[in-house]
């Protein structure tokens, strides 16, 4: 490994993070970073990386596709209506994080996400006007875990009365959704990924 990369076995060299676990290197390689305006999309991620509060996101991966299922797709619409039936079924599914504060949490911001939609014609047009400048860097260069801009984020979603939205969440909910390219400079998605975002048209 040099500079936080790592080059694989098929000569590729990528960010460090992913390891050899082949699902997480496709999540890397074809999905992390790319910039996604799609609300669906967006509220699955929002919902997501508050269920991985205190665990790994490959963990989450591999769980995502029943999380899907068992939540609508994550269509705000139709989660913001679920109720105590719904959430009992959801606490005992074993395919996802059965976690009471976070599943409740998950049909609290389904409807917090409408109401945003509503002001801001979008969900991607709120999360995008958050849009960083630049990719954030400790003074020794490496990514921080959280920045000012997502701590403002986070305290902005908080005030609106979402939950599970940490200012750690919300940076790496950011960095996902490629709001900002923190691909290291020499791993191969970096260009693609900044290739991506300058072709980007804003939500507005």
């Amino acid at each position: 490994m040099s500079g936080g990369l790592v080059t694989g076995d098929d000569g590729i060299t990528r960010c460090w993070w992913p390891g050899g676990h082949a699902d997480y290197v496709a999540y890397h390689d074809h999905e992390w970073g790319r910039p996604v305006v799609d609300d669906h999309r967006l509220f699955e991620k929002l919902c997501l990386e508050g269920f991985q509060a205190g665990l790994s996101w490959l963990t989450i991966l591999r769980k995502r596709d029943r999380f899907r299922e068992v939540f609508a797709g994550f269509d705000p619409s139709v989660v913001a209506g679920f109720g105590a039936a719904d959430v009992k079924r959801l606490l005992g599914d074993t395919g996802i994080v059965r976690h009471r504060g976070k599943v409740e949490s998950t049909v609290n911001n389904a409807a917090r996400c409408l109401e945003l939609a509503e002001e801001f014609g979008s969900l991607a047009a709120y999360v995008w006007s958050w849009e960083p400048v630049a990719p954030a860097r400790e003074p020794d260069g490496s990514i921080p875990a959280s920045t000012p801009g997502s701590t403002a984020l986070s305290r902005d979603l908080k005030r609106r009365g979402w939950s599970f939205v940490g200012p750690t969440t919300v940076y790496a909910f950011m960095q996902a959704m490629g709001m900002v390219n923190d691909h290291l400079p020499g791993c191969a998605a970096h260009p693609e990924v900044e290739s991506l975002r300058a072709a980007l048209a804003r939500p507005s």
